[in-house]
């Protein structure tokens, strides 16, 4: 007996030993592409609301919430110093795995709602160029590390502060006396 395989034989043969190995290599939750912004992990609900950046709001109740003070003070040698201060949140170290994980992440800055700096520490100098005379509001927002944004009854969580710059010329200005430590849900 001789055995002629055709095109069509070897194809089908194929198929069958490949495709049992596909099906058991992607087990539900276990395929996802590295860097998607959306993570399977059961890390709170991801909401279809986005923030102003378009990221997804992950919703997580409130008594289990990270939180996020901003505190901001002119730097005798020019600029702004900026002080986070975090409550059931840490920074994920540089490469961390792009999911979420409770209480992690890091923090995005933006002044006057312009992303200025994606912070992974709890200090940052801001340079006088990002804030030119007037009143400025600096945010800092909390994000997963699937590019999720950390919220609470549909809202980010994030604080601001806002500073007044009287003039740029003038030496170091002072923050206003509206500078604001705020939380989520307050």
């Amino acid at each position: 007996m001789s055995w002629t395989w055709t095109g069509r034989s070897l194809a089908a043969l194929a198929a069958c030993v490949l495709l049992p190995c596909a099906v058991a290599g992607c087990g539900a939750g276990e395929a996802h592409e590295r860097g998607s912004t959306l993570s399977p992990s059961p890390v709170g609900e991801v909401l279809d609301d986005t923030d102003d950046t378009g990221r997804h709001l992950r919703e997580v109740d409130r008594k289990n919430a990270p939180e996020v003070g901003v505190e901001v003070t002119p730097d005798s040698g020019g600029g702004w110093d900026v002080r986070l201060s975090f409550h059931r949140f840490r920074c994920s170290a540089p490469g961390a795995e792009p999911t979420a994980v409770t209480g992690r992440g890091l923090a995005h800055l933006f002044v006057d709602g312009r992303r200025v700096a994606r912070l992974r520490t709890p200090e940052y100098h801001l340079p006088d160029r990002l804030v030119p005379r007037g009143t400025h509001h600096v945010t800092a927002r909390l994000y997963a590390d699937d590019g999720t944004v950390w919220a609470v009854h549909g809202e980010p969580v994030q604080s601001t502060a806002d500073i007044t710059v009287s003039d740029a010329q003038a030496g170091p200005a002072e923050p206003s006396t509206e500078t604001a430590t705020l939380r989520a849900g307050e």
